[in-house]
């Protein structure tokens, strides 16, 4: 029974402590990365540049293939062993080993996998982008969750004051010291602010939900966000990110401008491949083989005798001719499968030439496709470039916007703080009306919601400016 007491402790302890774990910036970047569908899709394909990359090495060593056939062949054939015709039924077999390899085919495979290998590297950085991407989207949701939190906490915040307030004023009012009205409004800005503060809770909530769509983090498990204060988050002065000075490390760091590189790299090396494709190519060639057949003979014995050839008649009598060596018979039997492949053990090597006369100007095509492939890569990064100079631009006037709304809100709250504080005081001496209090209250409510606003818009928009200088994202 203690054991699983002791077990259940642990298993509860252990619960508890999971679902007070607290997500920071970094923790949320690094498992929308490792759990990102379209990074994990950019990583496979990565994997299979990868693949190409080292099937192209491997394309320079000399090709070899290993070849046997066994069959049965009926009527009028060739001997494939002896190439005579015949008209027999008989069982054959056969081995052969064949290499190729080129000589010199005008670097056509050197620079094959010189654009598999920019290739690997334009995909790597694909997925490189890939994560700065998401990093910047899981940092956008998290500053949303954020600020949502933050809203949250100023209408907290209002309810609780006006309760406060309801409650200061019930008294008076039972005492006989402010009329009904007094209380009624009050009530009646209770009931505004409860639906303020029930808004920007599920608001809240559903910041939360987006975040974790944005990490493919299943939205039924528990997951709270760990809330730094939001002027501690370091934000670089904006005389540090000038537009420039941004678009020139943007176009040294950002993966997309990498990819490009790589990509128009790649295609260089591809067209000069396509040339090489016009030119002869010399290559080396060898076979070894051998061959078995049912109905091969072999010598298995042999005797010799002689017999007259003739007879010549010299003065008149008869003398028999015999030949000068005698004859030989010879004994045949079925010749044995090793044997035959030993006796049939053939070999050839030498050169071939290939010229590329007439394809229906395929190879011819292929090259000048080639080049204007280099075309559309060299355009593709002019169009990016020339973009990310325009969003670094945009983005820097957003910042500076931003900051100075920011810094005009937090002047309007700190005014509407004293306006309220002043009015407070004058209400609770008899001097202002309830209704005029409310409206203090409400002003001070929505100054403050529009500087958290403005402060989170400053926030994200700096760090949208330090992000296209391609050195991360800082929180």
């Amino acid at each position: 029974m203690k054991k699983i007491l002791l077990i259940l402790l642990l298993v509860l302890s252990y619960s508890f402590g999971f679902s007070q774990v607290k997500w920071d910036l970094r923790k949320i970047v690094d498992y929308a990365m490792a759990n990102n569908i379209s990074v994990k899709q950019a990583a496979v394909q990565a994997s299979i540049s990868g693949l190409a990359y080292n099937q192209s090495k491997l394309s320079r060593y000399p090709n070899a293939n290993f070849s046997g056939n066994s069959g049965f062949s009926s009527g009028r054939n060739q001997d494939p062993t002896s190439f005579s015709l015949i008209t027999q039924n008989y069982v054959s077999a056969g081995l052969q080993l064949q290499t190729s390899a080129d000589i010199f085919n005008w670097y056509s495979k050197r620079n094959t996998i010189l654009a598999s290998q920019w290739q690997l590297q334009a995909a790597l950085a694909t997925t490189e982008k890939l994560k700065n991407d998401i990093a910047l989207i899981v940092a956008n949701g998290y500053l949303q969750v954020l600020l949502a939190k933050e809203q949250e906490n100023i209408a907290r915040v209002q309810l609780q004051q006006t309760k406060e307030q309801l409650y200061y004023t019930r008294k008076l009012v039972d005492a006989g010291s402010l009329p009904e009205l007094n209380a009624a409004e009050l009530e009646a800005q209770q009931a505004r602010d409860s639906a303020s503060f029930i808004s920007a809770r599920g608001n809240a909530q559903q910041a939360t939900l987006a975040l974790k769509s944005s990490m493919n983090f299943d939205a039924s498990e528990p997951f709270e966000v760990d809330v730094p204060p939001v002027d501690k988050i370091p934000v670089e002065s904006i005389a540090d990110l000038q537009p420039e000075a941004v678009i020139a490390l943007a176009l040294v760091n950002l993966p997309q401008q990498r990819v490009n590189d790589f990509n128009l790299k790649a295609s260089q090396r591809a067209a000069e491949a396509a040339r090489g494709r016009m030119y002869p190519t010399l290559s080396a060639f060898g076979s070894l083989g051998s061959g078995y057949n049912s109905r091969a003979k072999e010598i298995t014995g042999s005797r010799q005798f002689t017999v007259p050839i003739g007879k010549v008649n010299v003065g008149g009598a008869d003398y028999s001719v015999f030949p000068n060596q005698p004859f030989t018979s010879y004994n045949y039997g079925d010749a044995a499968l090793f044997d035959q492949f030993n006796q049939n053990f053939r070999q050839s090597v030498g050169l071939a030439l290939s010229v590329p006369i007439f394809n229906g100007s395929l190879v011819r095509t292929n090259w000048q496709r080639s080049k204007l492939n280099i075309r559309i890569v060299e355009l593709q990064k002019e169009g990016d470039n020339q973009r990310i100079k325009q969003d670094i631009y945009q983005a820097y006037n957003a910042a500076t916007v931003a900051m100075e709304r920011f810094n005009a809100s937090e002047k309007i709250v700190a005014t509407s703080q004293r306006s309220f504080e002043f009015a407070q005081k004058r209400y609770e001496v008899g001097m202002l009306s309830t209704f005029e209090l409310i409206t203090n209250q409400n002003n001070l409510f929505r100054a403050k919601l529009e500087s958290v606003l403005n402060r989170f818009d400053y926030v994200f928009k700096m760090k949208v400016l330090e992000f296209y200088k391609g050195q991360g994202l800082k929180l």
